[in-house]
């Protein structure tokens, strides 16, 4: 008689389904990094939408957003070096979401 083992969580399998389907571009990885780098208030009103030449594009809310993640730019990218190392973006650009 064998015995039946006790079922594991879904979780882990979910997570590894969808690291391997996940785009591999520099955009994907900013954009999986960015709430645990940034923080969920700021996550919430700001979203990584577009990256070309190491520069992202940042969606903000509203103008004052914008304003004030641009003046944040350097402490926001030095998170994203801790996240994501050499995968990280050389600059942010910050507009509104249209």
């Amino acid at each position: 008689m064998s015995r039946r083992r006790a079922p594991r969580p879904a979780a882990g399998a979910f997570q590894a389904a969808l690291q391997k389907v996940a785009p591999q571009t520099p955009l994907a990885a900013v954009q999986a990094a960015w709430a645990n780098a940034v923080g969920e208030q700021l996550a919430n009103r700001a979203t990584p939408v577009a990256e070309r030449a190491g520069t992202v594009t940042v969606e903000c809310v509203d103008a004052i957003w914008a304003q004030e993640l641009d003046l944040m730019q350097e402490t926001l990218l030095e998170r994203l070096r801790e996240e994501l190392g050499e995968q990280a973006p050389e600059a942010l650009r910050f507009r509104i979401k249209s």
